[in-house]
């Protein structure tokens, strides 16, 4: 029997990270052995993890002498970050410097990092249709990690540069329906008539373990990925046939979306508004059949909605 090969996964019980660890585990063949990476290894989440089959081992990106030894004889690496911890992209870039230099001291052969667009190319700092945010970003947690792609470039380390979207997690999180007065629940989205690119979590670690799977074919390369792009009306009319329950879009201005107060709303306002201003660019780098060919379990809306109905609570 072929050893596998060990493939360290940051954010392993998170999102990106976990949606990458149980496609590993799920793909017997895969020739991959997961080491979960976790600040707390005595979690629920962590003891799940080990349960499906995963070696979970403590390291934190603030404390970067706790990174070599999550590193140590791994082949491969799934690295990701958290802007939305603390909304901070000089942080969020310090935590991307600090991974792109232990990957490199490791001789990893190929790092996965989740990374974004810099929104910047698009809108100009110098461009009023939106705030400019942190001194030098109009969408932070996307220019930041945009930022941060050059580090692993000048570290030397083999990388696939794995542009997400928006998660359709977010419609039972924080980007959830809301009660209106007259008790039908709205999408609330600063993006007009615009098509919104959004991918199910799962699907992003799918994508991801079968660019590790191609050896060397995505070394360097940049992967941009999305599940559907699809208007918000029509997100709206799906929403209300899967769930029994009417939901209707209510466009806002941008200006409008970022006066609503709430932590991060500025910076929310402006990556729907970037989402819209910059749609053709956006959509564009993301060819759907492209993605399907590496991933042909790649859901469209209707099919993510379908498996995840029950996570929607209405109130």
């Amino acid at each position: 029997m072929t050893e596998q090969r060990t493939v360290t996964v940051f954010g392993a019980t998170g999102h990106q990270g976990g949606s990458f660890v149980r496609a590993a585990l799920a793909d017997r063949d895969s020739g991959f052995a997961v080491r979960a990476v976790t600040r707390r290894p005595d979690s629920d989440a962590a003891k799940e993890l080990e349960r499906l089959g995963a070696e979970v081992v403590r390291a934190d990106l603030d404390d970067e002498d706790s990174l070599a030894a999550a590193f140590e004889g791994a082949y491969g690496a799934f690295l990701v970050t958290n802007f939305w911890e603390d909304m901070d992209a000089a942080h969020e870039k310090a935590q991307a410097a600090a991974l792109s230099r232990a990957a490199s001291h490791a001789g990893v052969q190929h790092a996965i990092w989740s990374t974004l667009e810099d929104t910047r190319e698009c809108i100009p700092l110098d461009d009023d249709r939106m705030p400019t945010l942190q001194g030098s970003y109009k969408v932070p947690h996307f220019d930041g990690k945009a930022e941060a792609d050059q580090y692993f470039t000048d570290d030397g380390v083999p990388t696939t540069f794995l542009r997400t979207t928006f998660f359709w997690e977010n419609l039972f999180g924080a980007f959830a329906p809301q009660r209106a007065e007259d008790g039908t629940f709205e999408l609330n989205f600063p993006m007009g008539d615009k098509r919104l690119s959004g991918i199910g979590v799962d699907d992003v670690g799918r994508t991801a373990l079968a660019i590790l799977k191609r050896g060397t074919d995505f070394i360097p390369a940049t992967v941009s990925i999305a599940g559907q792009h699809l208007p918000l009306a029509d997100m709206a009319a799906a929403l209300s046939k899967e769930l029994g329950q009417p939901v209707r879009y209510r466009p806002l201005t941008p200006d409008a979306f970022r006066a609503l107060g709430f932590p991060g709303a500025d910076e929310a306002g402006n990556m729907f508004q970037f989402y819209a201003d910059c749609e053709a660019r956006f959509t564009g780098a993301r060819d759907l059949d492209a993605v399907r060919a590496l991933n042909p379990a790649l859901q469209d809306f209707s099919t993510w909605l379908a498996a995840h109905r029950d996570k929607f609570h209405w109130s």
